[in-house]
């Protein structure tokens, strides 16, 4: 077994918490049973890790199942990653044809190899119908560094892409490119939206968010304010009317469940400055705009969004460039005033 390999498996297993290192060899499906079941899990990583080397020695281990395991383990910890996802499209008039995984393999691969030689592509389909690539780059004198890979995840079917941003600007349109042979689909665009969460920008895109998670029946507001009022009869409720306009409010903005789970939007706002008179006085002589930034984080901003006005830490209804992001399908805005000398409003 090559030393690159072997090394790469050491350290792959290093990675893997100690309570899903068995499970995670299992689903690997490389190493038997019985070389499993030889393994003792319970020494020191370190010691674990060169077991595993041994026994995938004895099964004479390449690169193609090292980056088999490697995908395994980002699949399961793919929230460790910051996502961006990306959109195909076709022109008008054009139809998309039968999937065939053989074929977007073998496209693929011709399509990347025949731009960059020193390139190792691994694929692996998950039962979510996602297909996972993973990308080893190299150059035309140097072999791919299988410790810096990018993932691609794709689902067929859809013109949605997500590309970690581990890859290498020089290397994004080249890939681009590769997956636009493979899907047939004239061209692909960046889209403002990035998360860790990779299922949470999946429900996002494919509208599988917010107001697709309510109930079919939901209780009117009266039948959950008298819920809680059975609770105790002691607890008066002060501005009940107040109380129901913002919860009114706030389901019309994000629905009546879960949020998908961002961690941060980002707004850029480029603005004038509005007072004519001041400027023919020479007071503003530097007519360009003023520019600012603006970020909001959170572990999970949307919910945190959500419980503002409830709490009584913002007015309902909040601002649509906060409650408009899983509609626009992004947490990057470029905010600028429109053109019109008698319009003050902005356009994102």
């Amino acid at each position: 077994m090559d030393e690159t390999v072997a090394e790469y498996i050491r350290r792959t297993v290093l990675r893997i918490p100690r309570s899903e290192i068995a499970k995670m060899l299992a689903t690997w499906g490389f190493l038997s049973e019985i070389q499993l079941q030889s393994l003792n899990i319970h020494q020191i990583k370190e010691n674990v890790s060169q077991e595993v080397v041994q026994l995938c020695e004895e099964n004479c281990a390449t690169i193609k199942h090292a980056a088999n395991l490697d995908i395994i383990y980002n699949y399961t910890y793919r929230d460790k990653k910051l996502w961006t996802v990306y959109q195909m499209t076709r022109e008008a008039g054009d139809e998309s044809d039968f999937f065939d995984l053989a074929n977007f393999k073998k496209k693929f691969k011709r399509g990347l190899q025949s731009a960059l030689k020193n390139v190792t592509i691994s694929f692996k389909e998950f039962e979510d119908n996602a297909i996972w690539i993973r990308i080893a780059w190299g150059t035309q004198c140097t072999k791919p560094n299988q410790y810096k890979p990018s993932y691609v995840v794709y689902h067929s079917q859809t013109p949605y892409v997500f590309i970690s941003n581990s890859i290498y600007r020089s290397c994004i349109q080249l890939l681009c490119q590769a997956l636009l042979v493979a899907t047939s689909y004239n061209d692909i665009h960046e889209m403002d939206l990035r998360s860790r969460c990779l299922d949470s920008l999946k429900d996002i895109v494919l509208k599988r968010y917010s107001k697709s998670f309510q109930t079919d029946h939901p209780r009117p507001l009266q039948e959950r304010n008298s819920t809680l009022e059975r609770v105790d009869p002691r607890i008066i409720q002060e501005d009940k009317l107040k109380k129901e306009r913002i919860q009114r409010i706030n389901q019309e903005a994000f629905g009546d469940g879960p949020q998908p789970k961002l961690e941060f939007a980002q707004y850029k706002l480029e603005t004038a400055f509005r007072n004519e008179q001041e400027q023919e006085k020479g007071i503003l002589r530097n007519k360009e705009p003023f520019r600012c930034m603006v970020k909001f984080s959170s572990p999970h901003l949307l919910e945190s969004l959500k419980s503002l006005a409830p709490a009584g830490m913002a007015d309902a209804p909040l601002s649509p460039l906060l409650t408009c992001i899983t509609q626009k399908a992004r947490n990057y805005f470029k905010i600028s005033e429109k053109k019109s000398a008698l319009s003050q409003s902005f356009a994102c």
